[in-house]
């Protein structure tokens, strides 16, 4: 059937496509954090929103980038933006953005005032010392 200006109204999508996919909410939370397009160059096809929601299936499904459904932008696509993003430490600020308002929610201040690492916890795991030796830890 083709889309027509009659048709196209009755088929559009009122929900998410899956569960991991942002709401409006969240969206306008990371949106002003998105890079702007590039003032050079082919102008941007691919929408930002999708590769995010595409980056979200992928974490809450844990499948391989060549099994992105085809609802998504290409998995090359959604990969060089992840990487990309990645390296420019703009994962990083999204999260601290979604965790500062998570925690502003709540009642609390946006920024924790302390932290604890609990020393003994780390003895139990000792595969995690060889990765990851700990300063804090090395006169004991």
């Amino acid at each position: 059937m083709p889309w027509t200006e009659t048709t196209r109204p009755h088929y559009e999508r009122r929900c998410p496509r899956y569960a991991s996919d942002l709401t409006d909410a969240e969206w306008a939370l990371i949106e002003p954090l998105m890079p702007a397009p590039n003032r050079i160059g082919r102008p941007r096809k691919t929408g930002l929103r999708e590769v995010v929601n595409a980056l979200l299936y992928m974490a809450s499904s844990g499948g391989a980038w060549r099994l992105l459904p085809k609802d998504f932008p290409p998995f090359s696509t959604v990969q060089k933006y992840f990487w990309r993003w990645r390296d420019e430490g703009l994962l990083r600020a999204i999260n601290n953005e979604l965790v500062m308002a998570a925690r502003e929610r709540e009642g609390r201040e946006a920024s924790p005032s302390a932290g604890v690492i609990d020393r003994w916890g780390i003895r139990l795991e000792p595969h995690l010392l060889a990765v990851m030796p700990l300063r804090c830890c090395a006169s004991s």
